[in-house]
Formats: structure tokens, C-alpha cells, sequence
């Protein structure tokens, strides 16, 4: 059973979708952030892409419209004003917003139905519903399986993932400004709360852009996520199939541009949910742990949110600290080629369940 907190944008639109890779799991309900677009833009999202993949009856909340104490941020360079641009198939929701009560007591509940150690929390948008989560309700942290992030990033050589340059020149960490990633600048407060709970950190494992740059959807990755196995000159695919690939082009143009990777986009938080796959011992991919070591993970969060750099600064940025501190698991690396069999296995899936409903 997994909640997914979300910011849903073109690469990582269908996030639910990961998940139809292991049939023993289920959504148990959906929380939407501010991140890449508006609250309102990724609620609505967060509906259509539920009725898109064939499961519109899986509950989602309006969660946290800004953060805990900054204006909100958004990325339409990168993602477009909706924060999905790039598709006209994407359909309307069939089914609205839960609107009755409070998403944050409403995620709590929901956790709190599932056996202890059973539900995990997969955190693929701004930290700030997690954090009001887990600082409201601290007896969550001890319920829960696991919590996996994708944020941050990391650098300096923790691996040998490409991470851009910055408009072409300078060389860069983050992904939205030289030094940080976008889902944590948005909230880095949340995110430095949640990243240095102790109750957490033995649950918690972080997929930054070190890890996500790894897995670069290239041209011949496009064509076999649009046409799986059939044969490409037939020009014969699904409507999903199409769809994603529609997003992930429209990535890759903007990640090219802005992110100053042209090889091809990365996939975020399809690594996310992989990570609660591979826990529960789905055999799909393998992550490297490196002997289970785990870090000290800060959160700078001296800066203003500005495009100026001066009064910017480094707001936003992660880095390892030194031995003292909640230790959470990042891994080194992972089975590229395995990972994206296990998306051409989803995409197969839901092209199953949408042909049944047809």
C-alpha cells in the first residue's frame, strides 16, 4: 500500500502508473503540493492523469498551496504554465477532489488504517505536506514501512551521473538553480525538517538528481516506450503510449535547454517508487547501497527564493554533513537496463486494464 505525494509534471506524470508494475500493491490515496504549477494546476493533473490511467476511483486531496514560510515557486520553464504541457490527450478527471476535511488528518488516517509497517509514503513533489505530516502526527513515523523522496542532489562526486551545466557554461549541482533542486528550493524548510527527523532517517531513502541523471531517456529509449514491442514502421501504439511520449519529448526539449543535459530527459520519481519495489523484494531492478551506508543530509536554507544569485545564494542546496545526525540511504547507482524494463512493464500493464475497461 503506498500514498503518493505529488507535483505532477511531464516525465513523471504517471507515477501511479509505476506502481501497476507489482500487482501486490495499491494506491491508498493521492496528496497534491505546490511545486511545478499551481495547487489548482497539479490537483487537476493529479486527476487526469488518474482517469488516464484507468484508475480515477483512487482518492486525491488538495494538499499545501505554498510553503511553510516563502511565496511559492514554479517551473514553466522546465514544465510549462499547467506544469504538464506538451499533450492534448491528456483527458479531463472523472472524478473530483476529495474536498470534505483536511488532507494532512486525511493522510494520517489513511496511514494509520494500514497494519504497522506495512504503508509506505512516496514523496515525489515539495517536502511540505510530509512535513506537516510527520511534525503534527510524529506517531506516523513509527506506523509507516518507509518514506521515499526524490530531491535534492548532491554532487562532488558521489557518483558519475551528469548533472548539466548551467545556460551552457557553468557547471552546475541543482537542476532549478546552480546549487539546488527544485523540489527541495521550493520548501527547504520541509525539507530540512523532515530530512533530519531521527524517527525517520532509518525509514527514509533520498533519490536526488545524481541518481535520476543515470537513467537519461535517449532516442532509442523514446521509440520502445512508444511502440514496446510493436514494430516501430507500423507507427502502432496506444493512446497512454502516445501520451507519455508526447510529455517526455516535451521534457527532453526543455531539459535540453534549461537543464543543459540534450542526451535526453531523466525519470524521477518512477526511481522514487521503484525504491519501495525493490524493498519489498520485487525482483525488477537493483539499487546499489553500497554496504547500506547512509548520510547525514542538510538543507541550506539561509537565501531568499530571487532570481537574483546575491540574494539567492545556495537556498535550497543538500549536501552530506559530517558523522553526527539522522543517517538516511541514498544509493550509488542502480540497473539502468533493468529499470527501464520494469517502465516498459508498466506501460504493457496499463495498456491491459485500459483495454479491459474499453
Amino acid at each position: 500500500m503506498t500514498e503518493i505525494g505529488a507535483s505532477k509534471t511531464q516525465t513523471d506524470s504517471l507515477t501511479p502508473l509505476w506502481l501497476d508494475c507489482d500487482p501486490g500493491k495499491y494506491i491508498v490515496a493521492a496528496r497534491t503540493v505546490h511545486g511545478n504549477a499551481s495547487l489548482a494546476h497539479t490537483t487537476a493533473n493529479t486527476g487526469s492523469i488518474l482517469t488516464a490511467i484507468g484508475k480515477p476511483n483512487v482518492p486525491y486531496y488538495a494538499g499545501a498551496a505554498q510553503p511553510f514560510c516563502r511565496v511559492a515557486v514554479h517551473a514553466p520553464e522546465y514544465h510549462g504554465e499547467s506544469g504538464i504541457d506538451g499533450t492534448d490527450l491528456l483527458p479531463e478527471a472523472s472524478v473530483p477532489p476529495v474536498e470534505k476535511g483536511n488532507a494532512i488528518i486525511a493522510m494520517r488516517d489513511a496511514l494509520l488504517r494500514q497494519p504497522a509497517g506495512h504503508a509506505w509514503l512516496v514523496a515525489t513533489g515539495a517536502l511540505t505536506n510530509i512535513a506537516l505530516l510527520f511534525g503534527t502526527f510524529p506517531e506516523v513515523a513509527e506506523h509507516i514501512a518507509g518514506l521515499s523522496i526524490m530531491g535534492g542532489s548532491l554532487g562532488g562526486g558521489f557518483n558519475d551521473a551528469p548533472l548539466g551545466r548551467f545556460r551552457g557554461e557553468r557547471e552546475r549541482v541543482g537542476n532549478f538553480t546552480p546549487w539546488a533542486e527544485f523540489n527541495i528550493y521550493c520548501d527547504p524548510e520541509a525539507a530540512k525538517s523532515v530530512l533530519s527527523n531521527p524517527a525517520l532517517a532509518p525509514k527514509t531513502t533520498l533519490i536526488p538528481l545524481d541518481v535520476t541523471h543515470l537513467v537519461l531517456a535517449t532516442k532509442p529509449v523514446q521509440d520502445k516506450l512508444l511502440y514496446g514491442s510493436s514494430n516501430p514502421e507500423e507507427k502502432e501504439t496506444s493512446d497512454i503510449r502516445r501520451m507519455f511520449h508526447d510529455l517526455l519529448i516535451f521534457f527532453a526539449h526543455t531539459y535540453a535547454d534549461v537543464g543543459g543535459i540534450p542526451e535526453g530527459p531523466p525519470l524521477h520519481d518512477p526511481l522514487a517508487v521503484a525504491v519501495v519495489l525493490f524493498d519489498v523484494g520485487a525482483e525488477i531492478l537493483d539499487f546499489n547501497y553500497a554496504d547500506d551506508e547512509r548520510f547525514n543530509v542538510d538543507v541550506v536554507t539561509d537565501g531568499m527564493h530571487s532570481n537574483r544569485e546575491e540574494v539567492r545564494g545556495q537556498v535550497g542546496r543538500t549536501s552530506i554533513r559530517g558523522p553526527n545526525g539522522p543517517k538516511i540511504r541514498i544509493p550509488r547507482g542502480l540497473d539502468v537496463g533493468a529499470f527501464w524494463s520494469m517502465i516498459e512493464e508498466c506501460l504493457q500493464r496499463v495498456d491491459k486494464l485500459l483495454a479491459s475497461q474499453s
